[in-house]
């Protein structure tokens, strides 16, 4: 008898350690490797999303300095220079942003661009300063310009790469997670195997914890980023939870910032424009670029108030789009900039007709905006930007069209650049007008 309690002692002692062996090895296995995907998770919210936001708004940032600078330069208003100077201000903050993360080569080429830059930007502000037109023009010009070019296609670059290592980082969480989903089975089913009802309840709570988290992976891989687990508690089940939430908001704005619609016009803004122009220029299509901007705007908005223009700008974009849905072609981009700027995208044969017929189409129902004695007078007195007292002719629109045939090796800057100066050009002349350059 005492043999047979002592085998069947042993029995039971042997078991239970096989159950208490399988089991923590189970359960240290799985909660290891959440942990190490927690860490993961925080790493890609707290570096790699913070890095992607500061090149974002590192690229915002130099695209206006670049405009503030252009209109430094024409108008040698010294009012800008405040103007520039906090854009500046701005621009170094991110850079040292920038600098607190983690470095590597990529980032560290851009720094030392952004150095350089710097320090071109000293000897620009002197001449501006000492309100040296010529010698700032040429420094901008020759320097400045390349510079931030340079600047511009590193950022793009390591953004574009930098996007592709989160969506390496999340293909790789996905497959840990369903590695240590099957390790942990695997260890848990043999215990079971020995004696089940010991560990069973355990086993339910982790293969529950593990598959949730699997499907949480996979469908944030898919796109699916509002993708909730239903986990609670204090442990780090719990943690991982509340970092994929943050993770699936953070790719949600990240959406947002690619869908990149405006909220007055709901057109496509800068980077769904950008795209459009790329596009054709890396397949080598041949494509007419309109660049729209309404004259006085800023005094109508001043005379007749925020809502007033606002509902300008929604009614100028719906013209624009119904014009190039009548006229144009299927594939043909309305963007808008911003504020009172729009952008068209279409082909060479299209360019100048809807140019026509959005001039035609804005000065047929411009008076529309305008009270009975400013439509009757055909202007409005209204104080400029000095505060000085001037009259003010009713709103028009100017359309510079740019053929990208014109250019050899076409591109963004060199379109962009030459827009600003016909716009320039444009805003002399009297009424709504447009001027296409092939």
């Amino acid at each position: 008898m005492r043999k047979l309690f002592s085998t069947v002692t042993k029995k039971v002692v042997i078991g239970y350690l096989v159950i208490v062996l399988f089991t923590l090895s189970a359960v240290g296995y799985a909660l290891y490797q959440l942990h190490q995907q927690t860490r993961h998770t925080e790493h890609l919210v707290e570096i790699e999303f913070s890095t992607f936001d500061v090149l974002r708004d590192l690229q915002q940032n130099l695209l206006a300095l670049e405009n503030i600078e252009k209109q430094l330069l024409i108008l040698r208003d010294t009012e800008l220079v405040g103007l520039r100077q906090n854009r500046n201000d701005e621009l170094w903050h991110h850079i040292m942003t920038l600098q607190g993360l983690p470095v590597n080569e990529k980032s560290q080429t851009l720094l030392n661009v952004l150095d350089a830059y710097r320090q071109a930007d000293k000897h620009l502000a002197e001449a501006l300063l000492l309100e040296d037109w010529e010698q700032a023009t040429i420094l901008s010009g020759r320097t400045m310009v390349p510079l931030r070019t340079q600047i511009v296609e590193l950022l793009v670059e390591y953004r574009e790469r930098k996007q592709r290592q989160i969506n390496t980082d999340l293909t790789r969480l996905s497959q840990q997670t369903s590695a240590a989903f099957r390790a942990t089975v695997l260890l848990t089913l043999f215990g079971i195997g020995l004696s089940a009802p010991v560990i069973f309840a355990v086993i339910i709570s982790i293969q529950r914890s593990v598959r949730a988290l699997k499907r949480a992976t996979q469908s944030i891989s898919a796109g699916f980023f509002d993708h909730r687990l239903e986990l609670s508690g204090n442990d780090e089940f719990s943690e991982l939870t509340h970092d994929f939430y943050l993770m699936g908001e953070k790719l949600c704005e990240l959406e947002q910032l690619h869908l990149d619609a405006n909220p007055l016009t709901l057109l496509p803004g800068n980077r769904a424009i950008d795209r459009a122009i790329d596009t054709r220029i890396n397949q080598n299509i041949d494509f007419s670029h309109l660049y729209l901007d309404l004259d006085n705007f800023k005094s109508y908005g001043d005379r007749y108030g925020y809502k007033a223009g606002s509902d300008v700008i929604s009614r100028v974009g719906d013209l624009v789009q119904a014009v190039v849905n009548e006229l144009g072609n299927p594939d043909d981009l309305v963007g808008h900039i911003g504020g009172d700027d729009y952008v068209v995208v279409s082909t060479l044969d299209k360019g100048e007709l809807l140019a026509q017929a959005i001039v035609a189409r804005f000065d047929a129902i411009v008076l529309d905006f305008y009270s009975p004695e400013d439509r009757q007078a055909q202007s409005f007195v209204g104080k400029d930007r000095y505060g000085v007292e001037r009259i003010f002719p009713l709103m028009s629109i100017s359309i510079a069209v740019i053929h990208s045939t014109r250019y050899k090796y076409p591109s963004r800057l060199a379109i962009s650049q030459d827009c600003a100066r016909l716009k320039e050009y444009l805003k002399l002349q009297d009424g709504s007008t447009y001027m296409v350059e092939k």
